[in-house]
């Protein structure tokens, strides 16, 4: 009998990214020429989405070893056929994607403004949510029916669907990875039985309420890392740039997962890359009884962003699964 192929379910936001690259993000009261701009499909959503899907087949899309559905909402307009067709094209099943009409507030498809310092490879994102926003609890309860292997979330839809269908998953049995980004405070339920959270130190310090600055020291990143432990988790990863990936796991496993030195160009989907490939490698061990290796998935996650960040743009910076080619 042949076991059917596990899913990958993402509910999160879909955005048309409005790119420009810059010699230097702008200081207060100044204004930029951009040396160049280009109309970017993202939101942490799809860019997940999109993640999930590339990383778990070639480029013919034949091979596909996960079934990656998307959960979420567009407008009826230009933008948001742009990014379902986009999504297809990629392999993901955009059936449970709501398209909102008419002309109120949250029926036209997310937008966000993404500044390129050039120099660095850096961005900051000013995000619309659109359609996003529209997203209720009552509109995600039958994601969990579904049986996913895994349900995939950030932050970027109203907490209380995200919190809806964290309890909903937690009620049928259904794994669920949290990216918490952009961060806000969350209840303590939140964590109790999560069996995924990666956040970046940014978002560690807002949820743990302590000065991004102290996360420089590692003993301090681990301090943090026992604490989430503590509220119930049961794997986390704390992204840390330049240093690294950080993770620790209730079975023990505990490290740092230096990152990797490469000409940085652009760093927006660089986030989206880690989660989806860690998220595809976690759903592979799950579907084949293996018990997860939580440092052999930070370490191959690290090296597809690293491909991503290599790469300008967002959903087309993701490299295919062909595409990497791990010793």
């Amino acid at each position: 009998m042949v076991s059917p192929t596990p899913t990958i379910c993402v509910l999160g936001s879909l955005n048309i990214d409005l790119v420009y690259y810059l010699p230097h993000h702008p200081l207060p009261g100044e204004t930029l020429t951009s040396t160049h701009s280009n109309v970017s499909l993202g939101g942490k959503g799809a860019n997940q989405a999109v993640a999930c899907a590339k990383l778990s087949r070639s480029r013919t899309l034949e091979d596909a070893s996960i079934k990656v559905a998307m959960f979420g909402a567009v407008g009826a307009d230009a933008h948001g056929s742009t990014l379902l067709n986009s999504l297809q094209s990629y392999g993901v099943d955009t059936s449970e994607v709501a398209r909102r009409q008419g002309h109120a507030e949250h029926s036209t498809t997310g937008n966000a403004i993404v500044m390129v310092d050039e120099r660095t490879g850096q961005n900051r994102i000013i995000l619309t949510p659109g359609a996003n926003a529209s997203l209720r609890p009552e509109s995600v309860t039958n994601i969990a029916n579904l049986r996913p292997s895994l349900l995939v979330m950030q932050l970027e839809i109203p907490l209380d669907t995200v919190l809806e269908a964290l309890a909903a998953a937690k009620s049928a049995g259904v794994p669920v990875l949290l990216n918490p980004a952009p961060a806000v405070q969350l209840p303590e339920e939140a964590y109790n039985g999560l069996s995924h959270l990666i956040l970046n130190e940014t978002e560690v310090a807002l949820l743990a309420q302590v000065d991004e600055a102290e996360l420089e020291d590692l003993v301090m990143v681990e301090k943090m890392a026992t604490k989430f432990l503590a509220k119930g988790v049961q794997n986390l990863v704390i992204t840390l740039g330049a240093k690294g990936a950080y993770y620790m796991s209730e079975n023990g496993q505990k490290g740092l997962v230096p990152a990797l030195k490469v000409d940085v160009v652009d760093t927006t989907a660089a986030g989206d890359t880690f989660i989806g490939m860690y998220s595809v490698l976690a759903v592979e061990a799950s579907s084949r009884n293996l018990e997860f290796d939580i440092c052999a998935a930070v370490t191959k996650s690290t090296f597809a962003s690293a491909k991503t960040v290599s790469r300008r743009g967002a959903q087309v910076s993701i490299p295919w699964k062909d595409e990497l080619v791990l010793d």
